[in-house]
């Protein structure tokens, strides 16, 4: 059964981190040293479940009064393609409603972009570099 929570316990925070390592260090070779940063220990983590194994992650963090960024959502890759990343974006907006944010900001890896428009975010920045990867800002006004 697939199941996104909020991670509560260290052992859930570390499922996060191990898919995270999956997709960002492993696969995408980013370095560890930039993956795992100071905003792990004050954001809201998710984690995706398939039964007990983790196979999805993203937080959420208030950057701002009313203002939530997203960061780190990913799947792993052999269930990729399956609306997990939806169910991800799903719990994370419906955290950032009940905690009275009234919009989210994120940096979209350049080949995700399709990916979060279909969820109605907007491109606000011209394309830019992170981890040596193409990145552009996209934002979404949610309504509580």
């Amino acid at each position: 059964m697939i199941e996104v929570k909020i991670a509560r316990s260290d052992r859930e925070r570390e499922d996060a981190f191990e898919v995270r390592k999956k997709v960002f260090v492993d696969e995408q070779g980013v370095p560890m040293s930039l993956e795992i940063d100071e905003f792990d220990k004050t954001a809201a983590h998710f984690i995706v479940y398939d039964g007990q194994k983790p196979i999805g992650a993203g937080r959420i963090r208030e950057i701002d009064k009313g203002i939530g960024k997203v960061e780190r959502v990913c799947v792993v890759k052999e269930l990729r393609g399956k609306h997990l990343g939806n169910l991800i974006m799903h719990e994370l907006e419906k955290h950032a409603k009940s905690v009275g944010m009234t919009k989210i900001v994120l940096n979209a890896q350049a080949y995700a972009i399709p990916f979060y428009e279909k969820l109605g975010y907007i491109v606000t920045s011209p394309e830019f570099m992170d981890a040596d990867i193409p990145h552009r800002e996209m934002e979404k006004v949610i309504i509580s």
